[in-house]
């Protein structure tokens, strides 16, 4: 689960889940984007290894990372945006910081 959601953050830029999993996603993103800044064979491996779609891979090396590259840390922002009506668990907005 936590695959797909870094797939789905990665490829839209901006996605709505629960806290517990926001705060999650956050720091397995933040270690993909840092195995990222370096472009090399083994960067590329790693990331695969954890990014399901090979499209949002390439478009992570070519696209986000010249954006990136000079941050030197904090890719993502997660803003809270209050209960969920079915069961009422807090949601939050996690999305890239240069979009």
């Amino acid at each position: 689960m936590s695959r797909n959601l870094v797939t789905s953050l990665l490829d839209h830029g901006r996605i709505q889940t629960t806290e517990a999993k926001g705060k999650e996603l956050r720091r397995w993103v933040e270690k993909v984007i840092t195995t990222a800044k370096t472009d090399n064979v083994a960067a590329r491996r790693a990331v695969d290894a954890i990014v399901e779609d090979r499209e949002v891979t390439d478009r992570l090396f070519t696209k986000l990372m010249p954006r990136m590259k000079d941050r030197p840390g904090g890719y993502t922002r997660v803003l809270k945006i209050g209960p969920r009506l079915g069961d009422g668990a807090d949601m939050v907005l996690i999305e890239l910081v240069d979009r």
